[in-house]
């Protein structure tokens, strides 16, 4: 009989199932994979990353690469494989989705202490040690039983950016470069005036594939449909995720009017990921508008971009900090369906929840985390933040201000990465 049982194999169950089974306790993780996949997930693999592959920013004084250091020390098993099969893409952390993915399951399969069980389960026992991390695509009837225990659950939608084939874009009209000249592992695609203002009022008139479903307006800003995006200005594309500050093209030694970013998606560098383009347009007007770009006119789509429902609870009526369930002791929720968003955080939570989980088991008090470090910041905000909630990722206005005023913004966020370093590590000495 299992100590705990895991419900979702995604980054946040691999994570709490690979801790929990290395302090020694026996693991349940249930997947419903590959008896059902949802229309996000291609692979059988655990720990499946669905969209970008970028972890964000790795640099240690930003909130990003405050979140992940937190998590080495802590000895964060999925970010110890992402440092192993990352791809180059500047200053940020991106791996190669595939190899991640293979490393986790591998992992899991040959740990003694966990057993898996592929199939769709339908409701739990919330007197029994559980952690639900079943994510953001939550599958029916599980979702259902959810809604009953917790009430009406809340939805945002989620989009993927598109990935082309390297070898079929037009390297005339690109340069390697990075803003200020740094991050040179991305490809600038170029576009003049003429040719920005004719692919933006494309973009804006073409046909999606979910139209009706946005009258609803739960569209999540963290994940903005690049049409959605371009709707609200002519100009805002150029002053988003197509801004092209810093950057000086060797071909003119000028500024481009615009560029279209695309980030490595392999180590290889085969396989190319665009930049802020989550989208949720029909696959032939992807191609079609896409194609206008001109390093793109002749673009090959390896995939294609899509956008679909995610589902998270109303964190701050069910959860406490350390992920337990305020209503069911032994039982947490963790990964994007507790309310936090992205990759990093969805590793971080299912680390956190697990150790607390161990914890409990033990008969001890949970991880005494503060607002002083992000992993703490992260589980506090899900506790009380009442007013609209939304799922949120690592930034420092989480964080509890510095006890003296810093005016420089570089050095305010270098000590209050310092300051939370300080503070986790002494922790995990006690």
């Amino acid at each position: 009989m299992s100590d705990v049982a895991i419900i979702g194999a995604g980054l946040a169950g691999s994570e709490a199932a690979l801790t929990l089974a290395s302090l020694g306790h026996k693991v349940t993780l249930y997947e419903a994979k590959p008896i059902t996949m949802s229309a996000a997930h291609h692979s059988c693999d655990y720990a499946e990353i669905v969209c970008s592959n970028s972890f964000k920013s790795d640099d240690p004084y930003s909130a990003s690469g405050l979140l992940k250091t937190e998590l080495r020390i802590l000895g964060s098993k999925l970010l110890k494989i992402a440092d192993a099969v990352k791809v180059p893409a500047g200053g940020a952390l991106a791996v190669n989705r595939e190899a991640f993915s293979s490393k986790v399951t591998a992992l899991i399969e040959n740990e003694p202490n966990i057993v898996v069980k592929n199939e769709l389960v339908s409701k739990i026992d919330l007197s029994m040690p559980h952690i639900i991390c079943t994510g953001p695509l939550t599958l029916e009837p599980f979702a259902s039983f959810l809604n009953e225990i917790f009430g009406k659950s809340l939805y945002f939608y989620d989009a993927a950016a598109p990935i082309i084939s390297a070898d079929s874009i037009d390297y005339s009209r690109v340069f390697d470069a990075g803003r200020y000249d740094q991050n040179s592992d991305y490809i600038n695609c170029t576009l003049t005036k003429d040719e920005y203002y004719t692919f933006v009022r494309e973009l804006i008139t073409a046909q999606r594939a979910l139209a009706k479903d946005f009258e609803k307006n739960e569209i999540f800003e963290g994940c903005m449909p690049i049409e959605i995006m371009a709707m609200r200005g002519a100009d805002t594309l150029r002053f988003g995720p197509l801004k092209p500050v810093g950057m000086i093209d060797p071909k003119t030694g000028e500024t481009p009017f615009a560029v279209v970013q695309l980030r490595k998606e392999n180590e290889e560098g085969t396989m190319l990921n665009m930049v802020g383009f989550q989208t949720n347009l029909k696959f032939g007007e992807q191609k079609r508008v896409f194609g206008l770009i001109p390093a793109l006119k002749n673009a090959e789509f390896l995939r294609y971009g899509v956008m679909h429902r995610n589902m998270f609870i109303n964190a701050p009526s069910t959860i406490d900090r350390h992920f337990m369930l305020k209503d069911h002791p032994g039982c947490f929720i963790a990964g994007q369906l507790s309310g936090v968003e992205g990759y990093v955080e969805s590793i971080g939570s299912g680390l956190v929840a697990a150790l607390n989980m161990d914890r409990f088991l033990c008969g001890k008090e949970p991880i005494a985390l503060t607002r002083d470090t992000m992993l703490g910041a992260l589980g506090i905000y899900l506790e009380t933040h009442f007013y609209d909630f939304q799922p949120m990722n690592a930034n420092f206005g989480l964080l509890s201000p510095l006890s003296k005023h810093i005016h420089d913004k570089a050095e305010r966020k270098r000590e209050l990465c310092e300051r939370a370093l300080r503070i986790l590590k002494e922790l995990k000495n006690d």
